[in-house]
């Protein structure tokens, strides 16, 4: 098979050594190389032995490349004419990729039913210290508890030390005893992922704590914009969006046979930066070892927990109930009066008069029946998830208008997640094992001139040299060496006379797991040198900055590594 490799006539090959040429090759297109058996330069007098200097004869632009089976190699170089041809006659030898680790795919999968979760962290066990940290020692004016100080068990706004925000979820003493069946229950919550859910990603056992993290949520609950807004009240559209969201969480839940979700209501509805309802994962892992559930009002809980103490999965679905009471109304009103008025065909008596009559009837009629059918008092009486789910997707309406237009959140001047790629969203969640795993998939191929793999087995000590320090720096990276990626990858540029991107952007987020923001800015900017559009440049420089705490320089940087990445996408679809 014959391969081209076009080159760009920023190459400017004809001012380049033929080593700095082979440099270019080997580092865009990630070969392999061996060792010396016999080189054989043929230089148009016929002569069989390569010169003992390197001489600089003008390339054309395409370099016709042929691969023969297994480790046996035929390289040509088209030079001009006269100037004769180069061939290697090769054997067989141990490359990184010989490793049968090497290159494998990390384990960090979207999930296209679960939405956009490929860059939620992975669940982690955190320390008591770095948890107390991010609170600042459980400080209480970052409390975010419906009832502050006196809700029995406590959640905080945090920031980690990668400047990621979170929330976390303090136990009042005792809850747990057993700190092994904490961390198991709360490990299995872990694994559950949505976009509709406020995902789980950590938790805390020492001594007598016991701490659950989970994403943080920037616009509020459910309760704080319907029955203590400001400026505006929570339009119909989007409280039939919330009740249908909401579905979904508790349906998906069900699917993964999380079928029991304690003390649902408004306070367990959170919006996130893009003003989309979620359902707190928090409700999903029981209060305590016995599976004790408060609630925030015993006039609102299901009869059968009145009587038993436990929730059943019926259970949730008249907690539902109440959170449409709540969406319908505006206000708190007690399930058994509710039921009285509806009863009494009073619907007008049950509708936020704040809407001002802006919703159709038809719908909220069908609203008000399903808020009914949640709310019976038998448990079998009630119906389950799917039902829900029927019963409010066709009440959809205006779902073209984001939910941060629908209830008018000025968002912040930023990118859109879905104008970032996995790696900048991995760069903008500060999410660095993310983007280690991004980089590993990625490898070399941004560097690449085509898409066809190569395989070059020997060639000069030099060359062989730099290949083999750029092996071990690339085994380093993957193993998660990265004091030695970084040591190998520093070798590699004293060596290299033609700059590569991958290099330098390998190195830069080495310093970054290495707690050196600055020297990984140095080399994010570098690697911006060698390929000025590069998004990953630009999104390792938002990292970077973040790290330095220059918020506003990183959210730039995320803007134009979103804006190339557009654009490249734009050239590939023309």
């Amino acid at each position: 098979m014959i391969h081209q490799l076009l080159v760009s006539p920023d190459d400017n090959f004809e001012k380049r050594s033929l080593l700095e040429c082979l440099q270019i090759l080997l580092m865009r297109r990630e070969l392999k190389a061996g060792l010396i058996q016999d080189l054989h330069m043929d230089w148009g007098g016929g002569a069989m032995a390569p010169p003992s200097h390197y001489v600089n004869p003008p390339l054309s632009p395409c370099l016709p490349l042929r691969r023969l089976p297994e480790a046996n190699v035929n390289l040509g170089f088209r030079l001009s004419a006269g100037m004769g041809c180069f061939q290697s006659r090769t054997s067989n030898l141990h490359s990184p990729e010989d490793d049968p680790n090497y290159g494998d795919k990390p384990d960090h999968e979207a999930n296209d039913e679960a939405g956009d979760q490929d860059q939620v962290p992975h669940f982690k066990e955190y320390g008591l210290a770095e948890l107390r940290a991010a609170t600042k020692g459980f400080s209480s004016e970052l409390i975010v508890s419906e009832s502050g100080e006196k809700a029995p068990n406590v959640v905080y706004r945090g920031k980690l030390d990668g400047g990621r925000l979170v929330a976390v979820k303090r136990f009042s003493k005792q809850s747990w005893p057993d700190a092994q069946q904490f961390v198991m229950e709360a490990a299995g919550l872990g694994k559950l992922r949505h976009k509709k859910l406020v995902n789980l990603i950590g938790c805390c056992a020492e001594g007598d704590e016991r701490l659950l993290v989970a994403e943080f949520m920037p616009n509020d609950t459910l309760s704080g914009h319907l029955f203590h807004w400001d400026k505006q009240p929570l339009p119909w559209a989007m409280r039939v969006r919330v009740a249908f969201y909401i579905a979904q969480a508790l349906d998906h839940c069900n699917s993964e046979n999380w079928r029991i979700y304690h003390d649902l209501n408004s306070y367990r509805v959170l919006f996130d930066e893009d003003g989309d309802p979620r359902l707190s994962s928090f409700g999903l892992m029981k209060n305590s070892r016995d599976g004790k559930s408060y609630s925030t009002n015993l006039a609102y809980t299901p009869p059968e927990f009145l009587r038993t103490g436990r929730v059943i999965p019926e259970s949730v679905i008249y907690s539902y109930g109440t959170v449409l009471l709540d969406l319908l109304s505006g206000k708190h009103i007690p399930p058994s009066h509710a039921l009285d008025l509806i009863r009494g065909k009073s619907m007008l008596m049950i509708m936020d008069s704040s809407l001002d009559g802006q919703y159709a009837n038809e719908d909220a009629t069908k609203l008000v029946e399903l808020a009914s059918k949640c709310l019976q008092f038998e448990a079998r009486d009630r119906p389950n998830s799917k039902f829900l789910l029927s019963s409010v997707a066709p009440l959809q309406t205006q779902k073209e208008i984001p939910s941060h237009t629908l209830m008018g959140i000025t968002k912040t001047e930023q990118v859109l997640p879905t104008m970032l790629s996995p790696l900048g969203k991995a760069c903008a969640k500060m999410d660095l094992t993310a983007v280690h795993d991004i980089l590993l998939k990625i490898g070399y191929k941004d560097e690449e001139g085509a898409e066809n793999e190569l395989s070059f087995q020997e060639w000069t000590q030099q060359v062989q040299e730099m290949l083999n320090t750029k092996k071990f720096g690339d085994i380093a990276f993957r193993d998660k060496d990265f004091k030695n990626a970084i040591e190998y990858y520093s070798k590699l540029v004293a060596m290299m006379s033609v700059p590569s991107a991958t290099v330098f952007a390998r190195r830069s987020l080495s310093y970054l797991m290495n707690e050196q923001p600055e020297l990984a800015l140095r080399d994010a900017m570098q690697a911006q040198a060698c390929m000025t559009e590069w998004p990953t440049a630009f999104y390792l420089q938002a990292l970077a900055l973040s790290k330095l705490g220059m918020e506003t320089d990183a959210q730039d940087m995320l803007n134009d590594g979103a804006t190339f990445e557009m654009k490249k996408q734009n050239n590939w679809r023309g």
